[in-house]
């Protein structure tokens, strides 16, 4: 059974969450940047409508003084994106509001371009094979943080994503906590239970599940669980992926199928593509 707002980490008095269309978020002044971005994103939500804007711009919802594009140029850092715009490409005011600084911290670039990415596109692929999936990130804001620019943004050592797969009979979530530098790898190497991300960022995530079921779902790390080939998402305008990729199905002889395919699957014909 659906849960409303089952996204929404567990919150304090003292915090004030900003919700826009696709995302919500708690931020803090002090460090220039949100805690936590939280939002569910469905099959639907990953079929590309509106293009990137690239263009950064003040939440209008906040009143304290941001980040801007003084604090990033010539910082040697990226306006990392914690709600990816990929994710949020449903809709041209969705993609607008990804854009906004609150959204954004400063990451390497090795590293926004490379692990984060990758992260990005399998949360991605598996919204589209569970139907929907409930996603938290941000940055690990604790510890004696170097800054950047004028209005002295906190740089992150750490970032976090946490994932939940509400969708019966096979509920599951995990976790991953990535370092802020251009190191690569698998994907997986960095994933933890959501219990070890909750001790290293003082956040309750999920607090709105049965709690014998947050209990186990949290405490459990199942690598072989999940899907770690990301295929390609869908594009309203040609109905199609938008690049082919090699099928992701193993042949009799145990070999990767040579194939390409354009399905959103991620599986040529011959392995149950579409």
């Amino acid at each position: 059974m659906a849960i409303t707002g089952l996204e929404i980490p567990k919150t304090s008095a003292s915090d004030k969450i900003i919700t826009h269309t696709a995302y919500s978020l708690v931020y803090d002044a002090g460090h220039k940047q949100a805690n936590w971005v939280a939002y569910e994103l469905t099959a639907q939500h990953t079929i590309k409508v509106a293009e990137r804007s690239n263009t950064f711009k003040p939440d209008p919802y906040l009143s304290c003084i941001t980040a801007s594009d003084k604090e990033y140029s010539g910082s040697g850092y990226d306006k990392g994106h914690l709600a990816p715009a990929a994710d949020m490409a449903w809709s041209a005011s969705t993609m607008r509001e990804s854009f906004y600084f609150s959204n954004v911290s400063p990451q390497q670039p090795g590293f926004n371009r490379g692990i984060w990415k990758r992260l990005e596109e399998l949360v991605r692929s598996w919204a589209i094979e569970y139907k929907a999936v409930y996603v938290v990130c941000g940055p690990v804001l604790k510890g004696a943080l170097r800054t950047i620019g004028p209005q002295r943004v906190s740089v992150p050592q750490y970032f976090y994503k946490v994932v939940l797969d509400y969708t019966p009979p096979g509920c599951k979530g995990i976790g991953f906590i990535m370092p802020n530098t251009s190191k690569g790898g698998a994907v997986y190497n960095y994933a933890v239970p959501i219990d070890s991300v909750e001790k290293l960022t003082d956040i309750d995530f999920f607090p709105l599940l049965p709690e014998d079921q947050e209990r186990q779902i949290e405490s459990t790390l199942c690598i072989k669980c999940w899907r770690w080939t990301a295929v390609q998402t869908q594009s309203n305008k040609t109905n199609t992926t938008s690049v082919s990729a090699q099928c992701s199905a193993t042949t009799l002889a145990g070999n990767r199928c040579k194939r390409k395919t354009l399905s959103p699957n991620g599986k040529c014909y011959q392995h149950g593509g579409n």
